[in-house]
């Protein structure tokens, strides 16, 4: 998979506004969860979702708060997939 651009990555921000740029080639997000419970659920699914994709993000759990990191090793940094994988992962969140 082929790294993006720095305009392309800006316009994929765009799309994904609750995703952030962080040391240039990594996005990450946070999500909150009113239970410890619903959070470790959270964190199945989209483990499922990356093993299906073969693509697996970095993942913390800090009691109801969970962030995610994604990024590319072969590609150096972004590529395509890391968004569409925080959008699948925004979709898990938003229909938990």
């Amino acid at each position: 998979m082929e790294r993006l651009t720095q305009e392309e990555i800006v316009q994929a921000l765009a799309n994904n506004e609750n995703w952030k740029l962080t040391d240039e080639k990594w996005i990450i997000r946070r999500y909150r969860f009113r239970d410890y419970l619903d959070g470790i659920r959270f964190v199945n699914k989209i483990a499922e979702a990356s093993e299906e994709a073969n693509h697996h993000p970095f993942i913390s759990i800090d009691y109801k708060l969970v962030t995610v990191k994604l990024s590319s090793w072969n590609a150096r940094g972004l590529t395509a997939l890391d968004f569409t994988l925080a959008k699948t992962y925004d979709d898990i969140y938003e229909n938990k």
